[in-house]
This record gives structure tokens, sequence and C-alpha cells, in this order.
């Protein structure tokens, strides 16, 4: 059954056992009654939410529900941001669903969404940043959002077929999609979603756009800040009205981007200026474990920005190669819920301190 209105979980690193994300997501795709479709760009579960979310699929499978997975297969990516999937294929194949890996190169397959009954007036949403592993659910920042949208499924859909028929990144989300009202416990919702590559130099300039013209507040969580047009914007905030800034960023992972850019002609340009950034504008940063095989994944991980009342979220991290990617981004159009994840965003900033400038990690 659909959900009266949006939900949300919010993931945060020691917080929560797996076990309770496996459950909502177990809860989800019970209730489907004629479809799922499945994108999800690193699946690795292990012990009982493992198991919880195999009875689930099967457990929809066996009751006539038609299931599909599509995956990302690149275990070669060159550079370790965002880290390359470690995809179990034993346990895919232990769904006894169709399922269709999706090559990483040169572009990432980096959806994390599940479409319940999408042609049907129950049809509903399952997005945000997180993926399917243990560390995911209880070692990373994280957020979940379950939409309950019969049109933004459809919307949903098609850029699933695309990726389904084609096994194609490259050719996927080249079409723009009219806003829709989804019903929330403070009002109802004004709900927006963009897809990339086809669509993913334009939601780096929404994204610096709706930044550019804030009037109240700012909040940013992303692993990475490398999208030129969100660091020119950022470099100008506040330059001609005072906006309440706060955000926070994976340390470790941006200091190997700004390794990378010391080294790229095309990219120098970026170091100084998210240096005077870092060094300008209140921001935290969690120290994570740099990606190595089989070390944890403890990432700063949710992508949430918010201004004033709208809130973009999605599986985008505000970066260059997010718009070459296959990525979501829903715009969120209500002020009780930027609040929400305002706060959440404030209490992560509270936790892991002020930055220091440049966005090294400590010696």
């Amino acid at each position: 059954m659909t959900p009266a209105a949006l939900e949300l979980s919010f993931l945060e690193d020691g917080a929560q056992p797996a076990e309770r994300t496996a459950g909502e997501l177990a809860s989800f795709i019970g209730a489907a009654q004629q479809t799922l479709e499945i994108a999800i760009y690193d699946l690795k579960l292990a012990g009982a939410p493992a198991d919880m979310v195999r009875d689930a699929i099967r457990g929809a499978a066996a009751r006539g529900v038609a299931v599909r997975l599509i995956y990302n297969v690149d275990f070669a990516y060159p550079i370790p941001v965002p880290p390359p999937p470690e995809c179990d294929s034993a346990y895919i194949d232990s769904l006894g669903v169709p399922a269709r890996p999706i090559s990483g190169v040169p572009s990432l397959m980096h959806h994390k969404y599940v479409l319940r009954d999408a042609a049907t007036p129950d049809g509903a949403v399952w997005t945000g940043s997180t993926n399917w592993t243990n560390d995911s659910w209880t070692r990373e920042e994280n957020v979940i959002l379950r939409l309950p949208s019969a049109a933004l499924a459809l919307e949903y859909r098609r850029n699933f077929e695309e990726l389904w028929s084609t096994g194609r990144v490259d050719t996927s989300g080249r079409y723009d999609l009219a806003p829709q009202d989804v019903p929330y416990a403070a009002g109802n919702v004004r709900a927006r979603v963009w897809f990339s590559p086809g669509r993913g130099r334009q939601i780096a300039h929404v994204f610096a756009d709706r930044i550019g013209r804030a009037r109240q507040r700012v909040r940013l969580c992303s692993p990475v800040i490398t999208a030129g047009p969100i660091l020119g914007t950022l470099a100008e905030l506040n330059t001609r009205h005072p906006v309440d800034v706060k955000g926070v960023y994976d340390r470790t992972q941006m200091a190997e981007v700004l390794s990378q850019w010391r080294v790229d002609p095309h990219a120098t340009w970026k170091v100084p200026v998210f240096t005077a950034i870092a060094a300008r504008l209140p921001f935290a940063s969690k120290v994570t474990t740099p990606y190595a095989p089989g070390s944890v994944h403890d990432y700063m991980h949710a992508k949430i920005t918010v201004v004033d009342d709208v809130v973009l979220t999605g599986s985008y991290n505000l970066s260059h190669s997010g718009e070459d990617n296959a990525e979501n981004v829903v715009e969120l159009k209500n002020a009780a819920l930027a609040d929400v994840f305002a706060q959440f965003i404030d209490h992560l900033f509270d936790r892991y301190g002020p930055a220091p400038a440049g966005g090294q990690p400590p010696k």
C-alpha cells in the first residue's frame, strides 16, 4: 500500500543498525503488487540484512510481481572518488530475478532507486543517496526518500527502461519533466526530478542558480564539491546578500580530489577557489577511511542542498563527474520539509566540527 505521505530516513555513522534500513526496504518492497524496478550502484549485503532483503525480493517475485534489477559493474574505476562498487554477483544471482549489469565505463550507473507499481495509481519511488551495503546502512551519513507519487514513478520508470534496454549510461536522461505534487504531513511538496547525463550540465546549473538566489540560508552536504558552476557560485556567496551558510563534506575524499586537481592542467584553477571557500564559509568535514579493497566504508555520503525552502537531494554529488554519470536529483519545495533537512545538516556540522582551510586532512 502506498504510504499516505512522503517519508524520510536519515542515516548516520554509528547511529542505527543495518537491520533498521533493511526492514524499511523490505517493507517497501513487500507492498508491491505488480512491478518492481531496482537501480542500484552498489549491492553487497551480509548477515541478517542480506536475508531480509533477499526474502522480500523473492517473496515479491513468488506472488507474481515482475522484478527487474540493474547495477553498476565497474570494478576498475581509475580514481577512488567516488569509491568503486563491489557488487556481489553471487548474491544478485541468489535473488532469482532478471538482473542486468550496466558498464561503468566511462561513466557510472550511480542511481539508488526502487520503483514500486510504477504504472498504477499506487506508484511510489524509493530514492536518495543510500547504496545497499552493510556499511552504507551503519557507517555512513545518508538520506532515503519514499515518495508516494504515480507520476514521479512513471518518470523514473522512463529512465529505468532506457538503461535496461540499452545497457548504456551516456544516452539516458535527455528529457525535461514536469513538477508533481507529493503529499506530506506538512502540506503538499512540489517535486521535480532531473536525470543525468542527459541533463547533467543543467543539473549543475540548477544547483548553482538556487544557491546564487539564496536570501536566508544555504545548507550543503556532499562527499565532494567539484562542479565548476557550484564552486564559482559558492565563491561569490554572501558578496551581495548575507546568507546563513553551513556545509559538510568528506575531508578525506576532498583531499584526494585536491591532489588530483594539482596535477591536472584543466582543473588547477579549482584549487585556490575551493581553498578560499573552505576558509571563508562555515564548513565541517568528516575524516573518513581512504578507499582500499576490503576497507570500511565510513564516508560522509549524503547528498543534500537546502536553499531557503527548497531541497535538492538524490544520488548526485556536487561533482563534475556527476554530470556524466547516471544520476537522479529531486527538487522538493516545502518549508517544513526544508527545515527537517537543514536540521540534519546542522547536526552533522556540530558533530564533525569546522573544516580546516583548504580541506586538508589532519597530519
